[in-house]
């Protein structure tokens, strides 16, 4: 019942509620990724789940808290991490082409699906329509990712197109949020403050392996003389800590700064130039292994935090317009993902995968619609709906995508 184990916080010090909600978070996010494990499901549905059951959708006993955020955001910037560090640089080089043609029609069609459907369809706003199509846009990086490393395809050809092109769809996806917040607020569209943020993306991009490079020479020097245990672990999560409010400060979202500093410290990442800047495979395996038990503990915290955010009793059940609103939003959201997938030159086994892979919306396709909700553009219903779409796109693909691939293993083995 709502309210349950936490609601005596008016009783007790802050401090203590938050102890007590994150030791809960931890052990029902590890109890329910064993349970999915044990039944043949990837291990981000139970902790997803978990995140269902504890929050405001069923029993109500924790709601999301600027603590828990924090350490959520920590946890999905450091997964990206953990991601470019096991990122082949050349391969996600090679599949650049293919990941913007995805990316681009990933992005423009489930936008302007939903826009269609609710400016022409439902008769919505402008503003409201945009919003949708907005939100519709969105891929949730860390979900598709943590998948495909459960199922062991984040390496595969298809799993470094998908992951360039989620890299791409989210500074898209912030670039459109920032307009349309822009717009909802009443300041009009700046077409010049676009252009800056592109820019200095941009050059964000450019120059950080760079730098994460010669800061992880600098990091290796220290630490062949250094007497104080854990040097690697704590400079390192500076390092991406570091690169995450670098990567907000010029206007992208800050996973792509902890992905930007994995890629750059990875065994398989290469410059162009000279071989001062070769890789010590030797330095990056430790790397490798003194972050990931830091990695695992903070990673569940971000899908659970995922599962906190939706509330499930805000949908009136018995509402035509939810049912029928939700249910075409879910088809544009689906088909419009697959509009850049069939663009590209893979086997058909490998496109259907990469589509699926991009549905997914979670914590991004949220902030679209609480941004909605908070700049009062969205009604209660067309929140609701929103929300529905977004859990059935956040929660079904798993499933299918375990499913899709167990079917036909033998095909994406022979790549």
């Amino acid at each position: 019942m709502p309210g349950g184990i936490l609601s005596i916080q008016q009783s007790m010090p802050d401090l203590h509620t938050q102890i007590l909600a994150l030791l809960i978070i931890l052990l029902t996010a590890r109890v329910f990724a064993e349970v999915a494990t044990r039944l043949r499901a990837p291990s981000v549905i139970g902790e997803l789940f978990a995140g269902v059951l504890l929050g405001p959708s069923l029993l109500g006993w924790i709601q999301p808290s600027q603590a828990i955020q924090l350490l959520a955001e920590i946890g999905i910037i450091l997964l990206l991490f953990e991601v470019g560090l096991e990122t082949d640089a050349k391969r996600l080089i090679q599949a650049g082409r293919k990941a913007i043609t995805v990316a681009m029609g990933g992005f423009v069609f489930p936008f302007a699906l939903g826009f269609a459907l609710c400016y022409w369809g439902f008769g919505l706003s402008l503003l409201v329509s945009l919003f949708v199509g907005g939100t519709l846009t969105a891929t949730s990086i860390g979900i598709t990712i943590r998948v495909l490393s459960d199922l062991k395809r984040h390496k595969s050809p298809e799993g470094q197109i998908v992951l360039g092109a989620a890299v791409l769809d989210d500074v898209m996806g912030v670039v459109l949020l920032a307009l349309l917040y822009e717009f909802a607020t009443g300041g009009g569209i700046s077409f010049v403050n676009t252009g800056k943020v592109l820019v200095f993306i941009a050059i964000f991009f450019a120059l950080a392996p760079l730098i994460a490079k010669l800061m992880s020479l600098v990091i290796r020097h220290f630490d062949a003389v250094t007497q104080t245990p854990g040097l690697i672990p704590t400079t390192i999560i500076s390092l991406v800590l570091f690169f995450a409010w670098l990567a907000h400060w010029v206007g992208a979202p800050e996973l792509l700064g902890g992905f930007a500093a994995g890629i750059a410290l990875s065994r398989r990442f290469f410059f162009p130039f000279g071989a001062a800047f070769r890789t010590d495979e030797v330095f990056s395996e430790r790397i490798e292994e003194q972050m990931k038990p830091i990695i695992h503990l903070f990673s569940p915290i971000f899908f659970v935090m995922v599962g906190l955010s939706l509330n499930l009793r805000d949908i009136d059940w018995g509402s035509g317009f939810i049912w029928t609103f939700s249910a075409l939003l879910f088809v544009a959201a689906v088909a419009g993902k697959y509009a850049g997938v069939f663009a590209i030159n893979e086997p058909w086994h490998a496109r259907i995968a990469i589509g699926m892979a991009m549905i997914p919306r979670g914590e991004v396709g949220l902030i679209f619609a609480e941004l909605g909700l908070e700049s009062d553009i969205f009604s209660n219903e067309v929140y609701a709906g929103m929300v529905m779409v977004i859990a059935l796109t956040t929660l079904l693909p798993p499933f299918v995508m375990k499913w899709y691939y167990g079917r036909y293993r033998e095909r994406f083995d022979s790549r």
